[in-house]
């Protein structure tokens, strides 16, 4: 099934109006004000296109295009879709505020009670977790750059106080969110003989090697990366005094929440209220730390450098997020590739070290961290050509590529999806749980994202059929009921003996197929791969096709208005055309260099077989 940005987008918008808004107001769902994290999602399926893809702005009605109106024709018209969403958006910024007017973070019916018979108390369900920093960031600074454009628009009274209302509430969420994933990061340190140690140790490894080479190849080849975590020990990051010491193994990136004993965030130029104390255990989670380097490269984005959307306190938080973002980058991209035969992360499926859990899954984590790094550091064509392998491998496992099979148990990645305890939460009660089940969505964004990376025209391929076999599988998987028709998620649509999957609404699917979306629409946005071996072809057929349209040239001239005179303008203006995208476009140089040496031999005939009459 191709991929069709626009339209999918479109269709996507059309049901999330249909399901959440009623004459131009957000209809209050079922589990609204119960997570910060659906409720973030379920605007940023509409947001996040609008301050992404061009054709989809919002924040200047003049210019609104006629089918997306027609999409959001229930959140109103041209002029009334703006201020709507200024409710909308308002109507979040309130619900999740708390009592003191600090912004709440409130992982809510997500967290789910490790006991079967278990119940979430008010207070559990309030927690913050990362999830829910990671989407405000997103949303915050999607909400920032469309108040920034529309202000300029309008001269309504009434709006502009809206507007500043609303940017008030959007900034002092912004800054917690990045306050909180500050305090949420962490370097764990522990030794090799521990039972962490050696479950690390047989990741990275691989059973290939004794424990003490693998020891001194983990010390060797994290060395610059230690010397910088220690050198950042002045910048706020709380580490153990262990990390000085090479036979000392470590992991950094963020655990589910602040954690324990996290210091709060004094030096900046506003205090920061609501900075509750942390319970999470000082352990790095693979996936929260993808979710956290989701969130903050956005704050690192053309858009949000472009418009100005932070401020001078916020760059300095940024500016520390960004050092975390890049030691976990490091980190988890050099773990991933560890070794010089086999990488760890293609021995599927990976095992966390942590909490003893493996699963296809986290394979996908880590490689989302990996994809990361390739932007980062421009991979080489080997990384990409063994990264897309993995990706193949994980949509055979994960059912996505291949047929499920009687009694499967892969189903259980979809539905009911694979669940982490949350080390720590105990302490505000029973163990808490977290569940993912977007396996397929997340797996269509990582493969959607290096195809956008790779320049290499077999892996590009590869990749596009990938994607389209994945977003195929996604799409049969809406809902077509009359509740949440058109949205997600329908595991028993392509899984038909899966008989206990349930059928629910999931703004976190949702949400993620517009990320991929809009991704897809970046990728298709820059210049095909170019063929250095299609673009000599194309020069050599140019260069035949100029050198035959010179000697046509030399032919007794015909009329101005003649037809041979218009066909001679004809090839001029194709051969120009066809010149002029040589460099860039080669393939398309080809094709249009062929029909032109077709007429200019047409022409040759016509003439030949003129002097023989005569």
């Amino acid at each position: 099934m191709q991929i069709k940005p626009r339209q999918h987008l479109l269709d996507i918008w059309q049901a999330m109006a249909r399901h959440s808004f009623d004459d131009g107001k957000l209809v209050r769902g079922d589990t609204d004000g119960l997570s910060s994290v659906a409720d973030a999602e379920r605007l940023l399926c509409l947001l996040y296109p609008a301050t992404e893809v061009p054709a989809f702005r919002l924040d200047q009605p003049d210019t609104t295009e006629r089918d997306v109106l027609r999409a959001l024709d229930r959140l109103g018209s041209r002029l009334e879709i703006p201020p709507n969403l200024i409710t909308a958006l308002t109507q979040f910024m309130r619900t999740h505020t708390g009592t003191d007017d600090s912004p709440t973070f409130a992982g809510g019916h997500y967290f789910r009670p490790a006991e079967p018979d278990g119940r979430i108390t008010h207070e559990q369900g309030q927690l913050g977790v990362v999830d829910s920093y990671s989407m405000s960031v997103t949303l915050c600074l999607a909400t920032l750059g469309f108040l920034k454009v529309y202000e300029t628009t309008t001269t309504r009274p009434e709006v502009h106080r809206s507007i500043a209302e609303l940017r008030e509430a959007t900034n002092a969420r912004l800054t917690a969110a990045m306050v909180s994933l500050l305090r949420s990061f962490t370097v764990n340190v522990f030794d090799a003989e521990s039972e962490q140690g050696k479950r690390l140790i047989q990741v990275v490894g691989q059973g290939r090697q004794s424990d003490r080479a693998v020891l001194q190849q983990f010390s060797r080849r994290l060395r610059p990366l230690r010397a910088t975590i220690i050198e950042s020990l002045s910048r706020g990051i709380e580490v153990d005094e262990g990390i000085r010491d090479e036979s000392q193994l470590f992991e950094c990136g963020w655990a589910w929440g602040i954690v324990q004993d996290a210091p709060e965030i004094t030096d900046l130029d506003i205090p920061v209220r609501g900075q509750p104390a942390g319970i999470a255990d000082r352990l790095p989670y693979v996936y929260f730390t993808v979710v956290a380097l989701d969130g903050i490269q956005d704050l690192f984005s053309d858009r949000t450098l472009t418009l100005g959307l932070l401020d001078a306190d916020q760059q300095k938080l940024a500016e520390a997020l960004r050092l975390r973002w890049e030691l976990s980058q490091q980190y988890w991209s050099a773990i991933a590739r560890f070794g010089t035969e086999r990488w760890p992360l293609e021995d599927l499926p990976w095992q966390t070290t942590g909490l003893r859990l493996e699963s296809e899954y986290f394979s996908l984590t880590v490689a989302a961290i990996l994809v990361h790094d390739l932007v980062r550091r421009k991979a080489t064509d080997d990384d990409l050509t063994r990264t897309v392998a993995v990706m193949e491998r994980l949509a055979d496992r994960g059912r996505v590529t291949s047929r499920m099979t009687r009694n499967d148990p892969t189903i259980a990645l979809h539905n009911p999806g694979v669940t982490m305890p949350l080390a720590g939460s105990e302490r505000t009660g029973g163990l808490l749980l977290w569940r993912m089940t977007d396996f397929s969505a997340q797996l269509l964004k990582r493969i959607i994202q290096l195809a956008e990376l790779s320049r290499n025209i077999g892996a590009q391929d590869r990749l596009l059929r990938l994607a389209e076999q994945a977003f195929e599988h996604l799409w049969n998987r809406r809902i077509d009921d009359e509740d949440g028709a058109g949205l997600w998620d329908n595991v028993q649509a392509v899984y038909p003996e899966a008989h206990h999957a349930e059928l629910r609404m999931s703004w976190s699917i949702t949400e993620r197929v517009t990320e991929c979306l809009v991704a897809a629409r970046n990728l298709y946005e820059q210049q095909p791969i170019r063929s250095p071996e299609l673009a000599e072809l194309a020069r050599e057929l140019l260069s035949e096709a100029t050198h035959l349209f010179g000697k046509e040239q030399l032919e007794a001239s015909a009329a101005a208005d003649g037809s041979r005179a218009r066909a001679m303008r004809s090839i001029e203006n194709r051969l120009d055309h066809a010149r002029s995208l040589v460099d860039d476009r080669p393939a398309t140089a080809f094709a249009l260099a062929l029909p032109v040496l077709r007429e200019l031999d047409t022409l040759a005939q016509a003439r030949g077989a003129a002097a023989q009459e005569v």
